[in-house]
């Protein structure tokens, strides 16, 4: 499975130099808005220390790591939902994204003009967020309105579930509070699953500061995490202008530029560790000489399930997994080493894959 992420904002906050950067892509970036139309689409490597190690283990003719896809859309502006600018009709490109990253300006800088005419990232995040709201709102009343009558004449149980989701969604939406801060039990978030409810998915802010206040807390940044601690969303602060820079770079003098400057990791580093933690996702491994592969797969999935990740015959055949777990493997030196061990396991289709484990599946062709 590969992660998603929706990159949103307002026109000129550095959403479209930061996708540039983290993905590597050369995009449109011009100092006015709506210089993004069509969402752009870039894929990423997933950074994982572990996935090196063990290439030098196995010397495999190929790696492959972990990918995070993101889609950069157009930015959104006040009254997006009634039409103005774009409207919200390029909301549908990151329906399906499994995180949204909202870019958030936190800087000053005279030559780059602001939609809004002054900076003020507690406005752009209510402006985003009503828009999306608006746009759930949108969805969620044309369902109530088409199944409010069946759910009273039929009384069918899976109608009457989706209804209660759905209203309780509407009243939220109507009072602008996102759907993720709104708790449903799990009969409730599975009927409501197949509309792909923009303010239901995990919210990150990233705000976008200056070279100088990389390394502290502006006021603006200040006020962006008292607001997101507020909804239990989080804040990566990064500079789309240092991220920029580090992308020219290789490997070497990349991490010697984060020395320098006294950052520990990259904005796309920290944006891929706190997304996984929200999401719950961890990875494990597939490894011989052919191949040395990474795979990210959700917290609580079984054998049989992480089987499936790779091939749905690998899920409908399940025998066996045969795993050891990256640690052990590092610490014995190679994998014949983990088996005299007695560390080489045998689990069954209902064991729970841990983080860093490294599986080969037996199923039946």
């Amino acid at each position: 499975m590969s992660l998603k992420a929706g990159i949103v904002g307002l026109p000129n906050v550095g959403k479209s130099t930061l996708f540039n950067a983290i993905t590597k892509k050369d995009i449109l970036i011009a100092n006015y808005p709506f210089a993004t139309i069509d969402p752009n689409v870039g894929v990423v490597n997933v950074p994982d220390e572990r996935l090196n190690a063990l290439a030098d283990l196995y010397h495999p003719k190929s790696l492959k790591p972990a990918t995070f896809e993101f889609v950069d859309i157009a930015g959104i502006v006040k009254g997006a939902s009634n039409g103005e600018g774009l409207g919200n009709k390029f909301l549908s490109h990151i329906r399906e994204v499994d995180a949204i990253c909202e870019v958030v300006r936190c800087f000053e800088d005279k030559e780059i003009t602001h939609v809004e005419g002054s900076v003020d990232p507690i406005r752009d995040v209510e402006i985003i967020n009503l828009e999306l709201a608006l746009a759930d709102l949108e969805i969620v009343s044309n369902r109530v309105d088409k199944i409010k009558k069946k759910a009273q004449t039929t009384k069918e149980k899976e109608v009457l579930i989706e209804l209660s989701a759905l209203e309780k969604s509407k009243e939220a939406l109507e009072n602008n509070i996102p759907l993720r801060l709104i708790k449903y039990d799990k009969e409730e978030l599975l009927s409501l699953k197949s509309f792909n409810l923009l303010t239901l998915k995990p919210h990150i802010y990233l705000a976008n500061v200056s070279e100088e206040d990389i390394n502290k807390d502006n006021e603006y940044v200040e006020k962006l995490i008292e607001y997101a601690n507020k909804e239990n969303s989080k804040v990566i602060k990064v500079s789309a202008k240092i991220e920029s820079e580090l992308a020219e770079l290789e490997d070497e003098d990349r991490n010697e530029m984060l020395k320098d400057l006294g950052i520990e990791k990259s904005g796309l580093d920290k944006l891929v560790e706190t997304t996984y933690s929200l999401l719950g996702l961890k990875t494990y491994f597939t490894a011989g000489e052919p191949e040395v592969r990474a795979w990210t797969y959700k917290d609580g999935m079984n054998a049989k399930e992480c089987a499936g990740i790779i091939h749905t015959d690998f899920e409908k055949g399940f025998i066996k997994a045969e795993v050891m777990s990256y640690d052990d493997l590092i610490k014995a030196g190679d994998e014949q080493k983990v088996k005299e061990q007695g560390k080489l396991r045998l689990e069954g289709k209902d064991y729970l894959m841990q983080d860093g484990d490294i599986c080969h599946f037996r199923f039946n062709k």
